[in-house]
């Protein structure tokens, strides 16, 4: 089982260390940054994505997060990461987190049917015969909230999937989601990926506070801000190799040259990256257990796996808050 153990021999120095953490009302323990797989099969070939997954475990990791529809390919994500599993043999040490509801077409909805499909084509792609955290990708307010909560349930039942998630819902319906499991006995959502970081602070006002009423681990993607948060995209810089360059670049007209001046001192201090003090900051907000960050290649990797142990001050804290506020 994938609960209470780390990967490798870097994770046991990890769990030696205190680096594990737990990932809310769940059985899991899990490296406090977590490995997206968007880019896998899109922005990194499967032998770029092999190639971090192997950095990445060298160092402790051990959670791995990706989704039925990514990216290019549907399913192309999950089957580089399932390859990479069986060629491994180390699905014991590995929390793999996927998702249904997202992509295009007739993939795009939570109806029963949906559900059940999608998760045995992602057991199949994962070459595994449990996913250990399945996630409502996108509310399908089209489809009765109880149809897809008890298609949900059903996969815990029959020991397809161990625990749920939801991403990209209101407050409104979230909170209506976990009051109808809790009130009929179903499996509940224990974790909430919220699209989170220190430019985009909205739901510090609306999802938060249902995730602290229910006690729900928080997991941010767009944790770095499509890149903005490693420092790369400044003031006259030009980046035009990354296919997201052009939406971090906005962030530089809505107060981002003082969030950088920020975590430049920041990392100064701690002698380390940009990248580490951003998810740093996020890491110890209300809630939040492992911020999801994607890497195309092992040097792009090691910009970010400081954050993992990465302690920030108080007053360092505080200066990076005051550089952004909540919408």
């Amino acid at each position: 089982m994938a609960a209470r153990q780390p990967g490798g021999g870097g994770g046991r120095q990890w769990l030696a260390l205190g680096g594990m953490a737990s990932l809310g009302r769940t059985d899991l323990d899990v490296f406090p940054i977590c490995l997206g797989g968007n880019v896998f099969g899109w922005t990194a070939d499967e032998p770029q994505s092999q190639a971090v997954l192997d950095a990445y475990t060298a160092e402790g990791g051990n959670f791995i997060d990706t989704a039925n529809s990514y990216l290019v390919e549907h399913g192309r994500s999950e089957t580089i990461i399932g390859r990479w599993l069986a060629d491994r043999g180390n699905r014991d040490q590995i929390v793999v987190a996927t998702k249904v509801g997202g992509g295009r077409g007739p993939v795009r909805n939570l109806r029963a049917e949906t559900i059940k499909r999608e998760a045995h084509a992602s057991l199949d792609r994962l070459q595994t015969d449990r996913i250990d955290l399945y996630y409502a990708h996108f509310d399908d307010e089209e489809t009765p909230l109880e149809e897809s909560l008890r298609a949900f349930d059903a996969l815990v039942q029959a020991g397809m999937v161990r625990h749920l998630g939801a991403s990209n819902y209101t407050a409104e319906r979230l909170t209506a989601a976990l009051e109808f499991q809790r009130a009929h006995g179903l499996a509940e959502f224990t974790v909430l990926q919220p699209h989170y970081n220190l430019v985009e602070r909205d739901v510090e006002r609306t999802l938060l506070p249902v995730a602290d009423a229910w006690d729900l681990a928080v997991l941010p993607y767009y944790a770095l801000a499509k890149g903005f948060l490693t420092g790369k995209y400044r003031p006259g810089s030009e980046v035009v190799e990354s296919q997201r360059a052009e939406s971090a670049h906005a962030y530089l007209d809505q107060g981002g040259a003082a969030v950088l001046a920020a975590l430049d001192e920041a990392a100064t201090a701690h002698g380390t990256t940009v990248a580490a003090v951003a998810l740093a900051w996020l890491r110890g907000r209300p809630q939040v257990v492992a911020p999801i960050a994607s890497a195309r290649t092992t040097e792009q990797l090691e910009q970010i796996l400081p954050a993992a142990t990465l302690t920030l001050t108080p007053a360092e804290i505080d200066r990076l808050s005051a550089t952004t506020q909540p919408a």
